[in-house]
């Protein structure tokens, strides 16, 4: 499956990529969503720490908490992510 998201700018969609997939060890980084505020989404990493992503709009933040979610819940895996400009491609099994 995959998705893309608009994020606000570029800095937004790479600062969400990295956070969301480690090439290196091809794992998933983000552990929760930790709140939405409009088209922001505070999510929580396995470090216990938290960062604030800032989508286009509120659709994309249903898109990517939806997406996502089966991804917290260990029933699938990000398996890669792409940055195009603002969007970032999702890709997950």
């Amino acid at each position: 499956m995959k998705t893309r998201v608009i994020c606000q700018d570029k800095h937004e969609a790479t600062k969400l990529a990295s956070l969301i997939f480690i090439r290196d060890g091809n794992e998933t980084f983000i552990s929760s969503i930790l709140n939405v505020y409009e088209n922001e989404v505070v999510i929580g990493l396995k470090d216990k720490s938290a960062h604030s992503i800032v989508l286009k709009d509120t659709t994309q933040v249903e898109i990517f908490v939806d997406f996502i979610q089966s991804v917290l819940d260990k029933v699938n895996q990000i398996t890669e992510t792409k940055t195009i400009t603002e969007i970032v491609e999702i890709v997950k099994n």
